[in-house]
């Protein structure tokens, strides 16, 4: 029974046959129908095509025809395009080091048709006659047909029936199929897009653009890609999504924005419980990339609740040399030469945009932008919402009243929480601003830093100075002016605020709000820089007995590495052993916590990501956790001069929209709905 088993006999070394390396080739390139049409939908954008037609039956399986309008392929050319490595978009290293076009590697047709019934029918522009070849005989024969290109693949797998059993119900292959062109359609408005199935028409975006996409002007560009989105993925998207634009300083050799983010991203309220209106684009190619999508979920790190998934379309566009798609056979992956750069442009072009407050379009000026939040789902009215950092706040919109007198409410000593007047605390000088620190930015306008610590001192007022003074910035007697928030009329068991404004009813949560309102300006007053530009690190407290763990070689490797920003973030580990790792200090707000488990979770963030992103990420936790504790608590009854100062505060608050939970601050009920819950004109 424990003989040794008998050795495998010697098998000589030999080459593969051609048909066989296909095969190997379309394992890696063809998973599923869908798979097909990206390749071809591909070789049709590269033609140059305007229009693109796909005709599909039995999900796939059995035809899969591709019908575009581009440059066709010339009579010569056509018995090359079924051989292995053969294309027209690459002829040297250098080319392929820049690559510019959808497909390059020149093995897709090939290794498509060693496994299904291929066909090519094709007239190349300015000539009269067009060809058709079989992929299996090789025969070319005149046929008639316009400038362009069919390819049709029938019968998939064919030849490989032990993958075809993979395959899915012929309604899931479809779906993919579907869900390839779509891809292709949010990245194309100039390029019109039809699908066809069993001979009915199920899905068709008509040409958004007359002229090429890159040929476009800006404007003309970016209205294009919103009627994209808005048939594609529906009205909604388009409604809640703000309009994400921004470019890098630098310009490159034709005196463009070297690096350039743009597209559009969905408000917090429009998050979904799962990922499936996450799109990136680089180049125009549609990709899957970890850099990419963990920078837009950063973006969206205090404004999501719970596990919610953010929608956006983002657009990366930038040098070719400095991004590598010939990563994957799929080309679905990239890798880039400076992936932090590419984090940082596409965290900050979209935290940028969600910082503007959506409370100044509550009156709603033009179609088509982002929409006060409703509490009864998507209102009727929308708003523009300005471009990231333009925003002006307490901007009057409307005519306002005089304030009414002070609801008398009754008098309750026993209540929980804290008095609005005695959270000024939360807003004095830090004592490190007299030893040199100056704050880095200011709450009261974005983008503008503070050059004094009495500036930051100035934008961290109590509640009960801003009572008296902002609230009422024309004066008690001259108050003509409304804000997008309105003016409060009362205060609902203690919890909500409601305000009146020009579109009907504000509903405040007022523990939510104010707690955004204390975590932003504490996120000012503690991004603090010394005079040689070292940052101001988190106060840390010693452990009496250090807390030792079994660390792995990479846990090791990052905390010796990264020791400067473990001390900024108020933690100590150094190695006990060489497998062993001590954590000496941890910061002092987190002491009651288990130290293995942070020191493991902030070694792994350093080990995947940049080191500025833990820091600040680690800083919004512990700031977000005093901010809570800080905030104004519910059943505390406030003035309605206290009620105004918080409105006001909300509209020039960045990201005042959520809580640092993700949880809404604010619902907007318009007059239309109210009348509708009375039958009003009915």
């Amino acid at each position: 029974m424990n003989a040794p088993l008998s050795p495998a006999p010697r098998r000589p070394i030999r080459e593969l046959p051609d048909e066989l390396i296909s095969q190997i080739a379309a394992g890696e390139v063809v998973e599923r129908p869908a798979s097909v049409v990206r390749e071809l939908v591909d070789n049709a954008l590269d033609a140059g095509a305007t229009q693109v037609t796909l005709r599909l039956l039995a999900g796939g399986v059995r035809l899969i025809s591709v019908e575009d309008d581009g440059q066709g392929i010339l009579r010569d050319e056509l018995p090359i395009a079924f051989k292995r490595h053969a294309t027209s978009k690459i002829g040297n290293l250098r080319d392929l080091e820049s690559v510019g076009t959808m497909g390059f590697r020149g093995e897709a047709l090939a290794a498509i048709n060693s496994i299904a019934d291929c066909a090519i029918l094709s007239r190349a522009s300015g000539l009269n006659d067009a060809y058709l070849l079989d992929g299996r005989t090789g025969e070319l024969r005149p046929v008639a047909r316009n400038t362009g290109t069919t390819v049709e693949v029938k019968e998939l797998f064919y030849s490989t029936p032990a993958r075809r059993k993979f395959l899915k119900t012929d309604a899931t292959e479809l779906a993919h199929c579907i869900e390839s062109v779509r891809r292709h359609a949010l990245a194309r408005p100039d390029v019109g897009f039809a699908i066809w199935h069993e001979g009915k028409l199920i899905e068709q975006w008509r040409r958004c653009l007359d002229m090429p996409l890159a040929d476009a002007p800006l404007d003309a560009a970016l209205a294009a890609l919103d009627q994209r989105l808005s048939d594609v993925l529906g009205p909604e998207f388009l409604a809640q999504s703000v309009r994400v634009d921004w470019h890098s300083s630098q310009a490159n050799e034709f005196g463009q924005p070297a690096l350039r983010v743009w597209g559009r991203a969905g408000v917090p309220d429009a998050a979904r419980s799962r990922g499936d209106q996450q799109f990136c684009y680089v180049n125009g190619r549609f990709v899957r990339d970890k850099v990419l999508t963990h920078a837009a979920r950063s973006a969206y790190e205090d404004v999501l609740h719970g596990n919610r998934q953010p929608v956006y379309a983002l657009y990366v566009a930038m040098d070719p040399t400095r991004v590598d798609v010939n990563v994957h056979p799929t080309k679905i992956e990239v890798r880039f030469r400076d992936s932090r750069e590419v984090h940082q442009a596409v965290r900050h072009a979209v935290e940028d945009t969600l910082a503007a407050p959506r409370a100044i379009t509550a009156a709603g000026t033009v179609a088509g932008q982002a929409q006060a939040p409703s509490l009864f789902g998507t209102t009727s009215e929308t708003g523009a919402l300005p471009s990231p950092g333009i925003y002006v706040p307490n901007r009057p919109v409307a005519p306002m009243y005089s304030a009414q007198p002070a609801i008398k409410f009754e008098s309750n000593e026993g209540l929980i929480g804290h008095r609005v007047n005695d959270m000024s605390q939360l807003w004095q000088r830090n004592p490190a601003t007299q030893d040199g620190w100056v704050a880095a930015g200011s709450a009261q306008v974005k983008g503008e830093p503070a050059q004094r610590a009495e500036d930051t001192e100035q934008s961290a007022q109590p509640l009960s100075r801003l009572a008296s003074e902002e609230a009422w910035p024309t004066g008690r007697d001259g108050n003509e002016n409304a804000w997008p928030l309105g003016r409060a009329i009362a205060q609902l068991q203690g919890v909500y605020i409601l305000a009146e404004n020009a579109q009907g009813l504000v509903v405040v949560d007022m523990h939510a709000a104010h707690e955004r309102i204390v975590y932003e300006r504490l996120k000012n007053q503690i991004n603090l820089t010394a005079p040689d530009g070292s940052v101001h690190p988190l106060a840390s407290q010693p452990l009496l007995i250090p807390a030792t763990f079994a660390a792995t070689p990479d846990e090791v490797a990052t905390a010796e590495a990264h020791v400067a920003t473990l001390n900024t973030l108020g933690l100590e580990i150094s190695p006990f052993s060489p497998k062993t790792l001590a954590v000496r200090a941890v910061p002092t707000t987190l002491a009651q916590g288990d130290a293995v488990e942070l020191a493991r979770s902030v070694l792994a963030e350093l080990a995947q990501h940049d080191a500025s992103t833990v820091i600040q990420r680690a800083q919004n936790e512990i700031l977000g956790t005093m901010a809570c504790h800080g905030a104004v608590r519910a059943n505390r009854k406030l003035t309605l001069e206290e009620m105004n100062a918080l409105l006001r505060d909300m509209e020039a608050t960045e990201r005042s929209d959520q809580c640092n939970h993700g949880r809404p601050t604010w619902r907007q009920v318009t007059l239309k709905e109210l009348d509708g819950l009375f039958l009003r004109g009915r």
